[in-house]
C-alpha cells in the first residue's frame, strides 16, 4: 500500500511528498524544503520512519518545487528526474532565485529524463508518468491506479488551475493536458497538489470554473 506524507515549505508554500510502502522504500517528489528547520523535517520524518529514499522526482523545474534538490542530493545522494523540456526551467534556479532575493543553491543535474508513459519504480510501487505540459514546458504527473493517487504539481487544484503567465507557460495547453490526461480519469481520483488542499477529479469536473 503506498502512503503519502505531505509537508508545506517555504516563502511560497509548496507541497513536498514522500511516498513510501511497506518496503520503506521511498521517494521524494518536489523537495520545497528552504530553511534548516524544513530541511530538518523532511530527513526527521524520513529517519523517524526508517525510510529509504531511492529517487528524487520533479513535476517540474520552478524554483519552489526544487529549492531543496540540493539538500535531498547531499543528504541522500539523489539527482532529480525530470521531464526534458523543464530542464531549462530547472536551470534557471539560481536566476530566479536572485530576482525573488532568497537564498539558494543550484540544483544537481538530473540523473535521467522522465516523458509520457514511463513507469516509475520503488520497493512494491509502480508508477505512472503524464506529460502534463501548459504551467511549464515539461510539467508531469505521477499516477498510482491501484489507489487512484496523481501527484499532480502545478497543473490541477482545488477549484482552480496552475498559473501560465511565467515563461514557458501557455493557458490552452494547460486546459487540453487537465482535459485531455486527468479529466478522462475517475471521478475518485484524489490530486495531491503542488499548493493548497487535496482534490478529487469529480469535484473538479463539475466545481472548477476554468474547467467549465
Amino acid at each position: 500500500m503506498l502512503t503519502v506524507k505531505s509537508f508545506t515549505f517555504g516563502p511560497f508554500a509548496e507541497n513536498t511528498y514522500v511516498l513510501y510502502d511497506a518496503t520503506g522504500e521511498c521517494v521524494i517528489v518536489d523537495p520545497g524544503c528552504y530553511d534548516d528547520s524544513e530541511k530538518s523535517a523532511l530527513s526527521g520524518f524520513i529517519a523517524e520512519h526508517k525510510l529509504k529514499p531511492v529517487l528524487l522526482l520533479n513535476t517540474h523545474g520552478h524554483i519552489d518545487h526544487v529549492v531543496g534538490n540540493k539538500f535531498v542530493f547531499d543528504t541522500y545522494g539523489l539527482k532529480p528526474l525530470i521531464h526534458k523540456e523543464d530542464l531549462k526551467t530547472l536551470r534557471s534556479l539560481m536566476t530566479v532565485a536572485h530576482l525573488y532575493n532568497l537564498n539558494a543553491e543550484a540544483s544537481p543535474e538530473p540523473s535521467g529524463f522522465l516523458a509520457e508513459g514511463d513507469k516509475v519504480k520503488f520497493g512494491e510501487t509502480e508508477l505512472g508518468v503524464l506529460f502534463t505540459p501548459g504551467h511549464s514546458p515539461g510539467s508531469i504527473c505521477f499516477v498510482h491506479p491501484a489507489q487512484k493517487i496523481i501527484i499532480g504539481g502545478d497543473v490541477l487544484f482545488y477549484g482552480s488551475i496552475g498559473r501560465t503567465d511565467l515563461p514557458g507557460g501557455h493557458h490552452q495547453t494547460l486546459l487540453d493536458s487537465i482535459a485531455n490526461k486527468l479529466m478522462v480519469l475517475e471521478d475518485d481520483f484524489t490530486v495531491y497538489s503542488g499548493h493548497g488542499q487535496k482534490t478529487e477529479i469529480g469535484f473538479e469536473r463539475k466545481n472548477n470554473p476554468f474547467l467549465n
